[in-house]
């Protein structure tokens, strides 16, 4: 295993804080602290909503705002990071994320949820996530695959671990003790984590990617970068998969009962919530895992073969609608040919413009995910209306699927390998 060993080093550059595995850890447990906004916010709409005496359309759109603050001020966050530090900024964003929930705890009102919440929670969600990308991006240039994929999996994995205590919480103490405690012990974590973030030394010996073409390209900033066609064909890609992923999974729910498989045992659980556990775990699973093949097998290859297969699995998921064993098994497929996006885009992206401003370039890209976001829940539940029936979103989420892995291999893999081969050097 090749690591950033270099005998010459500073002494203040040794030691466990700048042992880059100590610090995937550290980033991992960072975005652990965040993950239960976005996560088990479906635990509290229905206390919620009897608190507050509003109606469901009003109480989701805090969670649109959660998402969307996260996503569409990245940039304006990955600037101030790279500005201001990574372990400071990332401390501020796990304390807005505890505190959002703390604050949410005693919001008498509508409004005052979406500020405390939706307001404060998505800034603060959105600075720990694009802050600890960045830093897994510089510490791992010969592994970024799979180090973004690790603490991405944090992110989509981290609320297995609370949903049950939340539960448990909100049944035994109420609805205000939990989201004041809970929020209480996310910050804590959160802080004292992050206390331990180091940025790696330039001046130290860089691994060599596992992958020949893995090649750092020459840095670029945001702005260099924005006008760089090359940039806007993955943000289209990534806001095509997202969109894609988003227009299914939101609609689980929905569709599940219109097949009819919703509540039908499968192993002795409901299809439902027998799939959505599943789906989580996957989800998470497909990053690393995904991230991991990518460092070896090159990017836009295994690019092909994800997003392919999310497209294979969704059209097996709708030509077996009424199976209830199929529609357990299949949705865990398709999440598992979804969710690594969020490591392949970022390595992909920090290949090709460079690791000094990793953490702003990424910013820019994220956004993709927001307008996915807002696209693809949206725009499925409109199809749907207007056709009453499912398989027009399916056959639109497929059709995005498959134009996406044929960019990976057919755009994407040459563009970039021209782009490279004027511009990169390996560092």
């Amino acid at each position: 295993m090749t690591t950033f060993a270099n005998t010459s080093a500073p002494a203040s550059a040794t030691g466990l804080l700048h042992n880059r595995w100590f610090q995937l850890l550290i980033g991992l447990i960072c975005m652990m602290a965040i993950s239960s906004p976005q996560y088990v916010w479906t635990l509290f709409t229905k206390p919620l909503s009897t608190k507050l005496g509003v109606p469901l359309s009003q109480l989701q759109i805090t969670f649109s705002m959660l998402i969307v603050l996260q996503t569409f001020f990245a940039p304006f966050q990955g600037r101030l990071i790279e500005r201001f530090g990574a372990r400071r900024l990332i401390s501020i964003g796990t304390l807005l994320s505890g505190l959002s929930w703390m604050l949410a705890s005693q919001a008498s009102s509508i409004g005052m949820l979406y500020l405390t919440y939706g307001l404060v929670g998505g800034l603060g969600t959105g600075i720990v996530y694009i802050g600890v990308v960045g830093q897994m991006v510089r510490w791992f240039p010969d592994r970024r695959g799979f180090a973004v994929g690790m603490v991405a999996a944090g992110y989509g994995m981290g609320a297995i671990l609370t949903t049950f205590p939340i539960a448990s919480a909100l049944a035994g103490k109420g609805l205000e003790s939990t989201l004041w405690q809970f929020g209480l012990v996310f910050a804590l974590v959160g802080v004292i984590a992050s206390q331990a973030l180091r940025s790696p030394d330039p001046a130290l010996k860089r691994a060599e990617p596992l992958h020949a073409q893995q090649t750092t390209g020459t840095d670029l900033a945001p702005r260099q970068m924005l006008r760089n066609p090359l940039f806007w064909l993955m943000f289209c890609m990534m806001t095509m998969m997202s969109t894609s992923g988003l227009m299914v999974t939101s609609q689980m729910a929905s569709f599940s009962r219109d097949f009819g498989v919703a509540s039908v045992l499968v192993f002795g659980l409901a299809a439902l919530p027998l799939a959505l556990t599943i789906d989580r775990l996957t989800n998470g699973l497909t990053r690393p895992f995904f991230g991991w093949i990518s460092d070896r097998v090159g990017r836009e290859n295994t690019m092909f073969f994800a997003f392919a297969l999310e497209a294979v699995a969704m059209t097996l998921w709708l030509l077996t609608r009424e199976n209830a064993v199929l529609f357990v098994l299949l949705s865990g497929v398709v999440f598992f040919g979804w969710g690594e996006i969020f490591s392949l885009f970022p390595s992909t992206l920090t290949d090709t413009f460079g690791t000094q401003h990793a953490t702003a370039n990424y910013g820019w890209l994220y956004i993709s995910q927001g307008i996915g976001s807002i696209l693809g829940g949206p725009m499925a539940a409109l199809m749907h209306e207007k056709t009453g029936s499912w398989h027009p979103v399916f056959a639109t989420a497929i059709t995005l699927d498959i134009i996406a892995a044929l960019l990976a291999l057919l755009v994407l893999k040459p563009w970039r390998r021209r782009y490279l081969a004027d511009t990169a050097t390996i560092k």
